[in-house]
């Protein structure tokens, strides 16, 4: 009496379907991965411009996004952005990074960043063009620490020095002249006062920590602490809702 024994499957073609389930499953993976990554970066790209006040560039960290997008916890992000405007600054370039983020609701509720640096830097044309039609050329001295402002057409020279004060930044007058004589003090102080305020506007609880002069402009390194990422657009006042 014979038995039909079941065929006998080669190790070869096991091997190939293996093969073919594993592709598929990496496949779905990263095609799942590049989902989440596409939904939270628009996400957080959205609530970072509703603080930042223009258009960024995000980049995560190692952590894959799908996790990010199941638990709402992002280890970190870089955020480039070119020609901000904080406060009254005109043309500011940052290079941030942000650590231990946590989204509400996949971000559409907001959330916490825990620390964040930031490298901002602040070209002459770019200060020219925020401290308004007073001030005709600006020129800036790695060596001296100053920025020498053209003013009333050239006639005049306002000399100022930004410094770092319990993380904030002061700007300092060293010398305003004109032909020898001191220049009207409500012109000097309204000056110096935007220029002021242009280093002192930072989002996300960003601080200075140091600033340098150099012979192109302004670099100014800052951090921050534990703060809040909200849904309100700052320069509208508004609340966003951010589809994640």
């Amino acid at each position: 009496m014979t038995t039909n024994k079941p065929p006998r499957i080669g190790a070869r073609p096991l091997v190939i379907a293996l093969a073919v389930v594993a592709v598929l499953l990496v496949a779905a993976i990263g095609g799942t991965e590049a989902y989440a990554r596409h939904k939270i970066s628009r996400c957080i790209s959205g609530a970072f411009e509703q603080q930042m006040g223009s258009n960024i560039d995000v980049g995560f960290g190692l952590r894959p996004i799908l996790l990010s997008y199941v638990d709402g916890k992002v280890g970190s992000l870089t955020v480039d952005s070119e020609d901000n405007k904080f406060g009254p600054a005109i043309g500011m370039v940052v290079h941030a990074k942000f650590n231990d983020i946590e989204l509400v609701d996949r971000g559409r509720g907001g959330g916490t960043v825990g620390s964040s640096s930031a490298d901002v830097t602040w070209n002459n044309a770019g200060i020219q063009e925020t401290l308004g039609t007073m001030v005709s050329g600006v020129r800036s001295s790695a060596s001296t620490g100053v920025l020498t402002l053209d003013v009333l057409g050239g006639l005049a020279q306002l000399e100022v020095q930004p410094l770092v004060r319990d993380g904030n930044i002061t700007v300092e007058t060293k010398s305003a002249q004109l032909l020898g004589i001191g220049l009207p003090t409500d012109l000097v102080q309204g000056i110096v006062e935007t220029f002021t305020q242009s280093l002192q506007s930072y989002p996300l609880g960003l601080r200075a920590q140091e600033v340098k002069v150099t012979d192109d402009g302004v670099a100014v390194h800052l951090s921050g602490g534990k703060t809040s990422l909200d849904t309100t657009d700052t320069r509208t006042g508004q609340q966003v809702e951010y589809r994640c």
